[in-house]
């Protein structure tokens, strides 16, 4: 049987995400067709990150090291070589690039896009550059700012008008990510997203309902899946870390929006999926203002939650494919199989 790495952690914000993520992607898979190995990627432990822990964390809870220069573990002295990793670390260095070139200097194959497509869609302000040049979707206005550059308030709120969402340029799951209403809750919401990132984006507020659509490509075949919305509750106006971890939102599969909209949403994502040389499953996500009868692009998740309850998953099994089969799809195909 195939020896399998299911990557999770990481160094961000987000590294207790995938490892919940991870662990019940572990309980999905079969056993009887893969050797999968839990590899956690850094040690959280006094809300810090330990970056030079990367383990093999076994059903039993035990540790077990992982050597980095060829990326194997020991198992008995015997050592286990991996035929595919199959990331599902969100955020750095899962969805950066970075573990990807890492794999392919080893010459491991793995889920998801490759170094390119994770470095530039992992950066929202250089993704949306990128995507407004496509000319197949509107993209907001934006700022983009780098720490210790000089940040002038008045500036930003003449050309963007509040109110303004402010939020780490790489990073997800909506961690540091505020609403700005007032000018003067503009310089606090950059300072807590500089805590997270080193660049921070300022990006236009866009009234209208918000939809996820997911996409992938098996041998050579596209799944376009039913689109979700996203409907933010208990005073939650947008999709923040609580809609999306603390049950403050409903999340409707397939949505219910007109059949043109639903096709507009499915249209652009699939021409996007195609234009950033995206592999594996890809989430795209959305705003609709319903009075302009006008798409917005939000952004892109090249590692997407894959929980039984995540948005990818409800997608695929509302077209037939189980949470089972899905996994088992991606695995093959990075296989090569």
């Amino acid at each position: 049987m195939k020896n399998i790495a299911l990557v999770m952690g990481g160094f961000s914000g987000e590294h207790q995400i995938s490892i919940n993520s991870g662990c019940q992607v572990y309980e999905a898979l079969d056993k009887t067709k893969y050797n999968v190995y839990k590899i956690v990627i850094g040690e959280l432990a006094n809300n810090k990150i330990d970056r030079q822990q990367w383990y093999w964390l076994t059903d039993d809870g035990k540790h077990h090291p992982v050597d980095r220069a060829d990326f194997t573990v020991t198992d008995n002295r015997k050592k286990i070589r991996f035929d595919l990793a199959f990331i599902i670390i969100h955020g750095n260095p899962g969805e950066n690039g970075v573990m990807q070139g890492y794999f392919d200097l080893l010459g491991i194959k793995y889920t998801t896009c490759g170094f390119y497509t994770s470095a530039l869609t992992f950066n929202k302000g250089y993704c949306n550059a990128v995507v407004r040049n496509f000319h197949v979707v509107k993209v907001g206005k934006s700022r983009l700012f780098y720490r210790n550059q000089p940040i002038n308030t008045k500036e930003i709120i003449s050309r963007l008008r509040l109110p303004l969402f402010v939020k780490p340029a790489s990073g997800g799951s909506s961690v540091a990510t505020t609403k700005v209403k007032r000018a003067e809750d503009l310089m606090p919401a950059i300072e807590e997203a500089f805590n997270e990132d080193d660049a921070v984006m300022v990006e236009e507020f866009v009234q209208g309902r918000e939809f996820d659509c997911g996409v992938m490509k098996i041998k050579g075949k596209k799944y376009v899946f039913p689109i979700t919305e996203i409907i933010p509750i208990g005073g939650h106006e947008f999709f923040d870390y609580a809609a999306k971890y603390d049950g403050f939102s409903n999340e409707v599969t397939p949505a219910e929006v007109d059949d043109d909209v639903a096709q507009e949403i499915k249209d652009v994502s699939s021409k996007l999926y195609d234009l950033l040389d995206c592999r594996g499953v890809v989430r795209f996500d959305y705003i609709y203002n319903e009075e302009r009868k006008r798409l917005t692009f939000l952004e892109v998740n090249t590692i997407p939650g894959q929980s039984a309850e995540s948005i990818v998953p409800k997608q695929a099994r509302a077209m037939g494919i189980s949470t089972e089969k899905l996994y088992d799809m991606i695995i093959e195909d990075a296989l090569g199989e």
